[in-house]
């Protein structure tokens, strides 16, 4: 299917639907980004779409909460409203709010309700810290011990996780289930909806972080049954750095109270009431905490307008496509040097980026940095490398695979101490 040759990789390029798309961010000609699944580049429109909402500002003061384009008063639910396409809910079931690890507490401390012998959350050994962290925090705060009450299922490989293994630890103390979408480190992605009914099947909630897989994979929410998930915009949406989250309640549980109930989660015809008792919105939006941070939020605006016309599906089968592609290469011209795939191949359960494993990966990416290529370094011995779809070239990857292969020939990788930055 795939030759080594850089005329293929032009031809590859001369047949991509979404090879204009590239255009439409800040990247040099010369630069590769391979980092879009820790930060997306900033999108042309995003930038504007920012600029809109400060003018509101500017032009409106506070009237800009119910005037201008975009009122600020309704900017999460029409968002909301923007990304449901993206993550395959309703969009009464989607909203952008807070951030990845508020949105984690939000839910937990809705869904997590121990009774009886009920009373253990399960979740996986190769989770990202944060949502350990604060699992943990919630398992404190109701009184357990996480030592004892936090289950991580185990991995067999150090890289993956069996469902089978994960579905074998849904015992009948278990109260609630959190998982990744994808992986972190090995890009694997889970059966989301296998999951979910065996958990459904045993009488567990069950809830997904989606942060690797937004914007880069098409998910079924509302259709695969999941009870709640949460996830970032910054990666794969390109919001920018710390931009606003994103939630998913099934509308199954709108009669939930939320966990913790804010202003902002109203109803929004009675919020200014300004009342003491708490009228929730009626659907995702009563998952609201607080006020929008209206500024990281507008870029999303534009960003949106970009997912949009390309389509989820689309972008999911370069991005397929892409991975294929780079793992061929890296087979094809680095096997002499001790590199190790460790993602899955399978199309079905791999996410967006490739994990390349090496002893000496920190040292390797720094001089691919060096280089002018911006890779993504997770400690011990990984190196993830996301062709995004809409602005990495097939040509990228063949000019990245070739430039490795040149820091491994020459051994100039050995020049850097193999140790991370402070940030990685």
């Amino acid at each position: 299917m795939f030759k080594p040759t850089e005329s293929f990789a032009h031809e590859l390029d001369a047949n991509d639907p979404l090879k204009d798309y590239k255009h439409e961010f800040y990247i040099s000609d010369d630069h590769i980004y391979l980092d879009g699944n820790s930060l997306g580049l900033m999108p042309k429109r995003a930038e504007q779409s920012l600029q809109d909402v400060m003018n509101a500002w500017k032009h409106e003061a506070i009237g800009g909460w119910m005037n201008g384009e975009h009122p600020w008063f309704y900017l999460s639910e029409t968002l909301g409203d923007r990304i449901a396409p993206l993550v395959g809910g309703k969009p009464e079931e989607v909203m952008v709010t807070g951030s990845t690890t508020t949105n984690l507490h939000q839910l937990v401390s809705t869904f997590y309700q121990p009774k009886g012998e009920r009373t253990k959350i399960l979740a996986d050994e190769l989770n990202f810290p944060s949502d350990i962290y604060a699992l943990q925090s919630q398992l404190r705060l109701h009184g357990y011990d996480p030592d004892e009450h936090l289950i991580q299922v185990e991995s067999r490989d150090g890289r993956t996780i069996d469902e089978d293994d994960v579905i074998e630890a849904m015992t009948n103390d278990v109260a609630l289930i959190v998982l990744p979408t994808v992986l972190y480190r090995s890009g694997q992605l889970l059966n989301v909806r296998k999951l979910t009914e065996a958990a459904h099947a045993r009488g567990i909630l069950i809830g997904f972080d989606g942060c690797h897989s937004v914007g880069a994979i098409p998910h079924h929410f509302h259709e695969d049954g999941v009870d709640f998930a949460y996830w970032c915009h910054y990666k794969y949406v390109n919001s920018g750095p710390g931009g606003v989250a994103g939630l998913f309640v099934h509308d199954n549980h709108f009669d939930r109270t939320p966990g913790l109930t804010g202003w902002f989660g109203s109803d929004k015809d009675k919020q200014f009431d300004m009342e003491h008792t708490f009228t929730k919105a009626q659907d995702a939006g009563a998952f609201q905490i607080g006020t929008p941070h209206v500024f990281s939020t507008a870029p999303l605006i534009g960003s949106l307008d970009l997912f949009e016309e390309a389509g989820i599906e689309a972008l999911r089968a370069k991005s397929l496509q892409a991975t294929a592609y780079f793992m061929y290469l890296v087979e094809q011209e680095l096997s002499d040097f001790g590199f190790t795939i460790g993602n899955p191949r399978e199309d079905e359960r791999r996410g967006g980026h490739i994990c390349l494993e090496h002893e000496a990966a920190a040292s390797i990416c720094k001089a691919l940095k060096d280089h002018d290529i911006t890779p993504d370094f997770r400690a011990p011995n990984v190196i993830r490398l996301a062709p995004v779809a809409f602005y990495v070239s097939y040509h990228d990857i063949y000019r990245a695979v070739h430039i490795l292969k040149d820091i491994m020939t020459n051994e100039t990788y050995k020049q850097y101490q193999n140790e991370r930055d402070v940030i990685a």
